[in-house]
């Protein structure tokens, strides 16, 4: 079943602007199906094929004089001395959506891209599944079965018990994406710290105490922190710092791009799991957060989210920035609203008085109130809230 992903207007459209787009996303997020779909009569080359790889690496002009009207070129990072003949294609064409590229390893296909597609190129990122996306295929299922599924599409689409396929989705990254990387000589204290990473989710990342919990060093920490961003497993939510005179955490929180990951290293294997586990709070979190980084993402625009919390413990679990104005908003599992709830945004708008759509909350209920000052909506709309934030509503 392919559905429509709300990134394809916005794919459309640079392709009729760009001579190359560049689409970067985790493994199995449905690039390879969506770029197919919108360029159905583009010539399509996977270049994780070995004897491809080496036919475009030995003789990327011969490659290359294979598809005068462009292609998909599926896993660019594999070969990127593809890229400046590429640019030397373009250059002498001077069409627009001649190539498609696709990369799941976002630090080198994006270095190797502004080397040598400087301008000529739109980049895009394609995550997995947003809520409002599988709206668009079925029902939504509950909040907790969502945090144990995740969002990568394949478990949607084939209705893959999320334990075996997650449980697939690790071996492969660790037995392929990682030897590609990095060299890694031991492989259980990496798969160790992949999990002790779960456990970390929506805290400030303190690469010392992780270093120690493991049992390397802070700075190969550190490189597989990089390893971990790089291959779209993990991403890092930086703190807010605009003109505030107050003394702010600096360190970022760690998040994962998949919250089903962070269920499945967990050793959560059923709803009824997550309902009970401790860290429920911190994954229902991590998953609002990434539907915010998806609706900016899924607009071709770039991340606009961030953090506060100052050194005394006060803190906004997401602000939503919007040109130069921000939009604080709290993240709370709990399916009834609580004075409790307000608590953060109240702190913040004495700091940071002005703020021309008041505070928001995601909650774990099911009703949108609109009350003085805050918009209160359902994790299941956070697209919705952003969307009239965004207009002015």
């Amino acid at each position: 079943m392919v559905i429509d992903r709300v990134i394809e207007p916005i794919l459309k459209s640079l392709a009729r602007q760009y001579p190359v787009i560049t689409i970067t996303g985790p493994r199995q997020s449905g690039k390879t199906t969506l770029c197919r779909k919108v360029f159905s009569k583009k010539a399509y080359i996977n270049l994780e094929a070995l004897d491809t790889r080496q036919f475009a690496r030995e003789d990327p002009r011969g490659f290359l004089s294979k598809y005068p009207d462009g292609a998909i070129l599926d896993e660019i990072q594999r070969v990127p001395e593809l890229l400046s003949y590429i640019q030397v294609l373009v250059d002498e064409k001077k069409k627009t959506g001649q190539f498609i590229l696709t990369g799941s390893q976002q630090f080198e296909v994006i270095t190797n891209i502004t080397q040598s597609l400087a301008g000529r190129t739109a980049l895009l990122k394609l995550l997995p599944f947003s809520i409002e996306e599988i709206k668009g295929i079925k029902e939504i299922p509950s909040i907790d079965d969502l945090l144990l599924k995740g969002f990568y599409p394949r478990i949607y689409d084939m209705d893959l018990n999320p334990t075996q396929a997650l449980g697939d989705y690790i071996e492969t990254y660790v037995e392929r994406d990682l030897r590609q990387i990095i060299s890694i000589r031991d492989l259980g204290l990496f798969q160790k710290f992949l999990k002790l990473c779960a456990g970390r989710i929506g805290q400030i990342l303190n690469m010392h105490s992780l270093a120690n919990d493991v049992g390397v060093s802070h700075t190969t920490v550190r490189n597989w922190v990089t390893i971990l961003e790089a291959s779209y497993i993990i991403f890092l939510l930086h703190p807010f710092f605009r003109n505030i005179s107050k003394r702010l955490v600096k360190s970022p929180k760690l998040y994962f791009y998949d919250v089903g990951l962070v269920s499945y290293l967990l050793g959560i294997e059923t709803a009824r799991q997550i309902s009970r586990d401790p860290l429920r709070g911190n994954i229902f979190e991590n998953m609002v957060v990434v539907e915010a980084l998806k609706h900016r993402v899924n607009s071709g625009k770039r991340s606009n989210i961030s953090f506060y919390r100052d050194s005394i413990g006060n803190e906004v679990d997401m602000i939503y920035e919007i040109g130069t104005e921000v939009f604080p908003v709290e993240i709370k599992a709990g399916a009834t609203i609580t004075n409790d709830y307000f608590k953060g945004l109240k702190n913040f708008a004495k700091i940071h008085p002005h703020l021309p759509w008041g505070g928001g909350i995601f909650y774990g209920g099911d009703e949108v109130q609109i009350r003085s000052g805050y918009k209160i909506y359902p994790s299941t709309k956070v697209h919705e809230m952003l969307k009239s934030v965004e207009s002015g509503v």
